[in-house]
């Protein structure tokens, strides 16, 4: 799945044929469905992974996909209830109050956007948000229509929540 999507996907379909209950599978399709572009796909692979595996020790990372999902097609509600869920269930993850910093902002909430982008970047000590371009240098480039979305409200929400270009 590193950096190789495409040629993943049918990798993960041909796993999910033979074992269609592989939450594990579930989860990297959605991901390399997210970065090759079919980015409505995502979400129903990572409930299925959820309903298959209610009490798996990833689920949390499943709650996040979903929200993340959710913020880069403008649902900002949808995407901080799935959000906080994930942080409810791994308070540890740093990627998780950048996501709800991103998404607060976007929905105005300053105060939270500001608090949840503290939690981020204590959780991250190493600086990763502490500017747009550290955070676009860690994270592969998904397709161009994604890479348009995730400009478009990730990123413009971090921007919002204080995260400076540079």
């Amino acid at each position: 799945m590193r950096k190789r999507c495409e040629e993943a996907i049918p990798e993960y379909e041909e796993v999910l044929a033979l074992n269609p209950n592989w939450s594990n599978a579930l989860h990297g399709l959605s991901v390399c469905k997210i970065f090759t572009g079919a980015i409505g796909e995502a979400i129903p692979l990572e409930e299925r992974a959820i309903r298959i595996s209610p009490r798996d020790y990833r689920i949390n990372i499943w709650y996040a996909q979903i929200g993340f999902v959710h913020l880069l097609q403008s649902r900002t509600d949808d995407a901080i209830f799935w959000l906080k869920k994930a942080r409810n269930t791994a308070p540890e993850r740093p990627y998780v109050p950048a996501y709800l910093a991103s998404a607060y902002a976007i929905k105005g909430e300053k105060e939270l956007a500001a608090a949840a982008l503290a939690e981020a970047q204590r959780l991250n000590p190493d600086g990763l948000y502490s500017s747009i371009a550290r955070v676009k240098a860690r994270f592969r480039s998904p397709a161009p229509s994604v890479a348009v979305l995730y400009e478009s409200t990730f990123y413009a929400g971090l921007r919002k929540a204080g995260v400076p270009e540079q």
